[in-house]
Order: structure tokens, then sequence, then C-alpha cells
């Protein structure tokens, strides 16, 4: 089984995807990490501060290719990260989509609102986050309702935080 955990920034990817490590034993990839070690290696003249769409189209074909990889092996794989395109499944036959599960992480605006200061202290729960800056209300904002307009534009599975949020809460 592959699972895709998609979504905007600050939205705990990373951490439900080192929770599914610790309880199912899957193996996660960050593309985050894929992405900084392909540029510190010199690997591509792209930087951790480009365009998102820049990113994504270096990075998608190489992700892709190692999950149809592990499908093919038959081997589990948790992938997270916000360089998965919302039109991902066009790249998968349904042999291959048949094993893959896909979820994206949207927070509402409300939530950000009410939450924000627990977004922000939770920023570094997994990885230590070198430049968090940007994190600011307006662009968290921004962001989850950019991801949430291309969720629903793609039709793609997405889970709207709300209210509470514990990762213990999501599905599994």
């Amino acid at each position: 089984m592959i699972i895709f955990i998609a979504g905007a920034s600050h939205t705990g990817k990373t951490l439900l995807a080192q929770k599914l490590l610790e309880k199912y034993k899957y193996p996660y990839l960050s593309i985050d990490h894929l992405k900084m070690g392909l540029i510190r290696s010199g690997n591509t003249d792209l930087t951790p501060t480009s365009e998102d769409a820049a990113l994504t189209a270096y990075l998608w074909p190489i992700v892709r290719e190692m999950v149809k990889t592990a499908v093919e092996n038959r081997q589990n794989l948790i992938v997270e990260g916000c360089y998965i395109p919302f039109d991902w499944q066009r790249d998968f036959d349904a042999a291959y989509l048949e094993n893959i599960r896909y979820y994206c992480l949207v927070m509402s605006e409300k939530y950000i609102r009410t939450h924000f200061a627990d977004i922000r202290n939770h920023a570094n729960a997994i990885e230590t986050r070198l430049d968090d800056e940007g994190c600011t209300m307006e662009a968290v904002l921004a962001d989850n309702a950019e991801v949430l307009a291309l969720a629903q534009k793609h039709h793609v599975n997405y889970i709207l935080i709300e209210d509470e949020y514990e990762i213990s809460d999501m599905p599994t």
C-alpha cells in the first residue's frame, strides 16, 4: 500500500507520516528530504526557495517512479510533502491506483485564526525548520485557501481540519 499525504504547509503531514510509521511500520519518504538532497548535491539549480511549481515539476517524476517501483515490489510506502500534484492520478494506470491512497490535509480559516499559535508551536514537531519566518497567519491562510480550492477543483480526497486537531484523530 502506498499512502500519499499532501496538503498545505504546517498542516502536520510529516507528523502524520511519522505516526503511521510508528504504528504500521511503513517507511516514509519525505519529499522535502529528497528535495534538499538533490539541491545540496548539486543535481539541480533549484533552491529551497524556488517556486513550488518548478520544484514539483522536478521532483514529481522521481517520486512517481519510486512509487511505481514500490507497488511493483508489493512494498508499503508513505510519501509526504507538498510537491504531489493535484492531478497525480493521471500518472498511474488502474493496477497502480488500486494500491495508492491519497490524503490532502487542509486547515479551515476558522481553525487557523483560532489556533495560529499552536500551528507555530508545532512547526518543528518532527523536523527542525531552519527558516520559518514565512509562517505568518496571512501566508498560512493563503496557502490553505489555495490548497482547498485545488483539492476541490481536482476532486481529490482532502481532510478539512476545522475544530480540535490531533494526529490521533486522523484516519489510519
